[in-house]
């Protein structure tokens, strides 16, 4: 699944452990959802879609899906 977590986060000039904290979960965790290694729980996807006040779908798109 692709996603632009570290896209919104550079915006906010947030570290990886910063964005771990607020979303109560570690940096490795962070690191592994912005490199497409790991794709979060359906509860960790909401919470990181209030948190950037965005639609799910403005952060996660499954691969081949376009979503402009």
């Amino acid at each position: 699944m692709k996603n632009n977590l570290k896209v919104l986060r550079a915006e906010r000039d947030w570290s990886q452990a910063l964005l771990g904290e607020k979303l109560e979960v570690s940096r490795q965790t962070v690191n592994a959802i912005e490199k497409g290694r790991y794709d979060p729980s359906l509860p960790l996807a909401f919470k990181i879609a209030r948190l950037f006040e965005r639609a799910i779908e403005d952060i996660f798109n499954h691969e081949g899906e376009n979503n402009e």
